[in-house]
């Protein structure tokens, strides 16, 4: 496991962070930081859904919340034609980054077989995927980010779906992640930092997962759930440093910035992190996954 290239950012003394708006410089080095030390941590979910549905050359998916865009990178290694939407300008551009063709006109890489190529869009003009190379509609929609992290988030997945749906036909797979039961998730622990810290401000704070979460969800956007799956994800950093800005990149903890300041939440995550320190000074922490499949009408 090797140390990523991302500096952590320190304050000036006195200041606090607005992780709801960062600064340039900041939102930056944390979009880094998920790019470069969490979100592979989601992989193994990643390949068993395109497993399970057969994710191969030609197969058009869509990709709400694609982050910096591995998720879409490795459906194109499949041959995939990918769109992925992101709220995240800084996640965004490292998705481009990641998926430029050789013109650099930002769609995804070929295979040599010429198949696999994709777009990128911010969230704000997700309409836009229905008038490119995909207008015929979708084979897949994915929801990657797992849900069951912050009080709402569930609900925000609502706004995306509806618009996501009537680009693809009838029949077209949903797929939605969430945090699996919090006895098997090591992680669950220290999340639990970022709910007691943030409840000082009564917004923003953890919860566990909720066994129904992804069905609620379901349901609310007239999906019909069609098989589930559990996927263990381990999350694994070269020291606790970088596990320390990794979970901060998820954005889980912002609630408790904003309530506390980001010296304090770092400190405490470190602290929560102890239990899981190897003798190399390395973090490791089991985890699993639950995804939901579910149908459009």
């Amino acid at each position: 496991m090797t140390r990523t290239l991302a500096q952590h950012t320190q304050l000036p003394s006195g200041t606090t962070a607005d992780p709801a708006h960062p600064a340039p410089s900041e939102a930056r080095t944390r979009a880094r930081d998920w790019a470069e030390i969490q979100e592979r941590m989601l992989v193994p979910l990643y390949e068993a859904v395109y497993e399970r549905l057969e994710v191969r050359a030609g197969t058009r998916v869509l990709g709400l919340g694609c982050g910096s865009g591995l998720a879409l990178l490795l459906a194109t290694a499949r041959g995939a034609r990918v769109t992925g939407v992101e709220a995240d300008r800084e996640r965004l551009a490292l998705a481009r980054e990641r998926l430029l063709t050789e013109d650099g006109r930002g769609g995804a890489p070929r295979r040599p077989d010429g198949t696999g190529s994709g777009t990128l869009l911010p969230a704000d003009r997700m309409a836009d995927a229905a008038t490119g190379p995909d207008r015929t509609g979708y084979d897949l929609i994915t929801a990657f980010q797992p849900i069951g992290s912050v009080a709402g988030d569930a609900k925000g997945l609502d706004p995306a779906l509806r618009t996501a749906i009537p680009l693809a036909g009838h029949g077209t797979p949903v797929v939605l992640a969430g945090w699996g039961p919090p006895e098997r998730c090591a992680t669950d622990a220290v999340l639990r930092v970022a709910g007691r810290l943030a409840d000082r401000l009564r917004k923003g704070a953890r919860r566990p997962a909720h066994r129904d979460d992804l069905e609620d969800v379901a349901a609310r956007a007239g999906l019909k759930p069609d098989g589930s799956g559990r996927v263990a994800c381990p999350f694994g950093y070269a020291d606790q440093e970088s596990a320390v800005r990794g979970l901060l990149s998820t954005g889980v903890f912002d609630g408790a910035i904003r309530a506390t300041d980001q010296r304090q939440v770092e400190k405490e995550i470190g602290e929560a992190l102890h239990p899981h320190l190897r003798r190399d000074g390395t973090v490791w922490m089991p985890n699993v996954f639950r995804y939901l499949i579910a149908r459009t009408p």
